[in-house]
């Protein structure tokens, strides 16, 4: 952080509340100004829908979304529909996943007291945050700084701060403690004994020789009248799978697209405004006024930027510019933009230095200005800087520190434009006394590394975008295909007339913000799910694009429909039904001759399946096969026909026998197989506890 954001934040509880609620990531703030979105019940609460009969609060589901938001722009992710849309869903299954463990919490008993608090955030082993922000020079967690520092904010009554300390943050710790011992208590109820270990071992190592005949379901035609797959078919082979088929409820669209993406009239207007604002560019005086005046696109940026970071198109072209000369207008990105020169020096990549601040913040100006002057003097007389920096700086970043810190050239932005100024472009043994906004500061210039070229150039930027004319075309064309075709039949024929193609946009969930293909319209989705079949919308304007929309299929939550599961399992289904066909053909044949013969096939051997492998050489895999092929009872006599993956099977076990292990370990394998098991256990169990949990979402009638 640089020194000026130390000074601002200097009430370094807010910055330390906000790195322990990103960490934990599922805690409600205890109040967050304006939920965003619509509060359609004029501020009283209303329901978001259950879990097991408790219901989810809307103001507080509101709450939490807005704090998740925040946190990911903290972290400098950019906050777009579609991660608005995957943030909604991780706030909702929270919410989910609290409800359903503080039921288990309850059963079992489990609560964390107040000692163990205590001892969770001055013990041996803090909290990262914790520990990150009272970590001595020694780098040793200081616990007694911690204590005073919660004490002192305490005392603060009435705070915001000590509010969501005490209503965010502890509850929090104490969730996630709790969470902690739901999930050991899980997984130290697996346990693998030492004689499934060494069995396990002694089955991976087996190796067999077998003899079989395969017969490939590609030799049973498709056309076939028994062969033929039907929606009963599917139904049947999916209701006995119910779990693996089940699906959300959803819909389906069809849509055509009217485009309002900029023309190549509106690109020249852009281009041609440019370049008559070019000259006036060039003989302005004040690069900021003028960018401002003129609404550039990108902010002006008062300082320098080395040569080897300056990263825009025409790079090379605008580094040769004269100072005061313009060039352009160019394209970068979606934008046209102007780049004058403003100048060039010389300018270190890297800067070491160090300073004493008096702020003027909590003293008055003039003992500010007396107080600093004392401490030049000290110095300059050999007092220790360290030793001043310690008793008298008022930034606590850098105070303990010797005053000292390293910044890189690309953190100047970050820093008081009159800071950043002395250290990088005066010379290393500088000293000086120095105003910001902030205070006087008394700043030594300690070192300069990677003196490289630097440039200052203002930019002139302006978006292409679509004229009101674009637009007004658009939606003209629009609104008068959505008036002629208000019903499943006109939509096609008018589609077809007009030669719009028709694009489809499937299973659309009914808290979905982002279309598939389409783009994001919450506006759109809301149609969507109060639409019958076959009805048409109104023009909906989504990115650059109008579009009408009808809505095609409704899919209800539950078992998927025949038609919707036929593209993933008509093979399986198929293959079964071959199965049979192939089984009648072997009839009663009890050798792999006699089984060669009646299906047309050779016999063959494999001399090396493994038990541990799935894999059958120049056949694939085959599970079903290589576990008959272990099957003792096949040692003496051909086995039954085995339905596999691509064919139907009849085997003979030839030998069995081992190979060498390669030195496993059969303990340590055990040891190894139980701490998986244990550290899935938690997961494994919650996902179990959401998935049987009576959930009532009713988002999407509210949002």
């Amino acid at each position: 952080m640089s020194i000026i954001q130390n000074i601002r934040d200097k009430a370094a509880w807010l910055v330390f509340i906000v790195i322990a609620l990103s960490l934990l990531g599922f805690l409600l703030m205890d109040s967050v100004s304006g939920a965003r979105g619509r509060d359609l019940f004029g501020g009283s609460q209303s329901s978001l829908g259950s879990v097991n009969g408790k219901e989810i609060n809307y103001v507080e589901y509101q709450k939490r979304l807005q704090l998740q938001e925040n946190q990911f722009q903290q972290q400098g992710y950019p906050i777009n529909e579609l991660m608005r849309q995957n943030i909604q869903e991780q706030v909702w299954n929270q919410f989910i996943e609290e409800n359903v463990l503080e039921a288990e919490y309850k059963k079992l008993g489990l609560a964390v007291t107040a000692p163990e608090i205590n001892d969770m955030l001055f013990g041996d082993n803090p909290p990262q945050d914790f520990r990150q922000q009272f970590t001595n020079e020694q780098g040793q967690y200081d616990a007694n700084k911690a204590k005073e520092a919660i004490d002192a904010l305490k005392k603060q009554k009435n705070n915001e701060m000590t509010k969501n300390f005490n209503d965010v943050y502890l509850p929090a710790l104490a969730g996630a403690r709790l969470r902690e011992k739901y999930t050991a208590l899980l997984g130290n109820t697996y346990y693998i004994p030492k004689w499934m270990a060494e069995k396990t071992a002694a089955e991976n190592s087996q190796i067999a020789a077998i003899k079989f005949v395969a017969v490939p379901y590609t030799t049973i035609s498709d056309s076939l009248p028994e062969i033929k797959v039907t929606d009963e078919d599917i139904t049947a082979f999916i209701s006995k799978r119910k779990e693996e088929f089940k699906q959300e409820g959803s819909r389906s669209i069809s849509y055509v697209s009217f485009s309002a993406a900029p023309t190549a009239e509106d690109t020249l207007s852009v281009r041609t405004n440019l370049q008559n604002l070019r000259d006036e560019f060039a003989s302005s005086t004040d690069a900021a006024v003028f960018l401002s005046r003129n609404n550039s696109d990108v902010p002006f940026f008062d300082g320098y930027v080395l040569k080897s970071r300056l990263q825009v198109p025409n790079a090379d072209t605008i580094r040769n510019l004269a100072d005061g000369a313009v060039y352009g207008p160019y394209l970068d990105g979606g934008n046209y933009v102007l780049a004058k020169m403003l100048g060039k020096r010389s300018m270190p990549d890297s800067v070491k230095c160090r300073h004493i601040l008096i702020s003027t913040q909590t003293t008055p100006d003039s003992v500010a200005k007396a107080r600093i002057d004392s401490i030049a003097g000290a110095i300059r007389g050999g007092s220790s800087f360290a030793a001043l920096a310690a008793q008298f700086s008022e930034d606590p970043g850098s105070k303990d520190k010797g005053g000292e810190y390293d910044f890189g050239s690309q953190q100047m932005g970050n820093l008081a434009k009159e800071f950043g100024e002395f250290i990088f472009y005066g010379s290393t043994g500088d000293k000086k006394v120095v105003k910001t906004d902030f205070g006087y500061h008394y700043i030594e210039v300690l070192n300069q590394k990677g003196f490289e070229q630097a440039y200052k150039v203002a930019y002139l930027s302006r978006p292409v975008i679509a004229s009101q004319q674009t637009e007004n075309t658009a939606s003209g064309a629009a609104n008068q295909f959505a008036g002629e075709s208000r019903d499943a039949k006109s939509f096609n024929a008018n589609a077809e007339k007009n030669k719009l193609t028709k694009l489809l946009a499937q299973e659309i969930k009914p808290n979905d913000i982002m279309v598939p293909g389409l783009g994001s319209s919450r506006q759109l989705v809301r149609w969507v799910n109060e639409a019958s079949i076959g009805d048409v919308s109104e023009p909906f304007s989504v990115d650059d694009k109008f579009v009408v929309v009808m809505l095609t299929e409704i899919s209800k939550e539950g078992l998927m429909a025949a038609a919707k599961a036929r593209s993933l399992v008509e093979f399986q289904v198929r293959n079964q039904k071959k199965a049979e066909a192939i089984k009648k053909k072997i009839g009663t044949a009890s050798t792999l001759d006699a089984v060669a013969a009646a299906t047309s096939q050779a016999v063959l051997s494999a001399d090396s399946v493994r038990f541990s492998s799935p894999f059958i050489p120049n056949v694939g895999q085959e599970p079903k096969v290589i576990g008959a092929a272990f099957n003792k009872a096949f040692q003496s006599a051909v086995s039954a026909p085995i339905a596999g993956n691509g064919g139907v099977f009849v085997i003979k076990t030839e030998t069995v026998g081992a190979v060498s292990d390669g030195g496993v370990n059969a303990e340590e394998q055990r040891k190894a197989n139980m701490l998986q098991i244990r550290q899935s256990a938690g997961f494994r169990a919650v996902d179990a506890l959401r998935k049987s949990a009576d959930v009532k979402d009713q988002r999407s009638k509210v949002l």
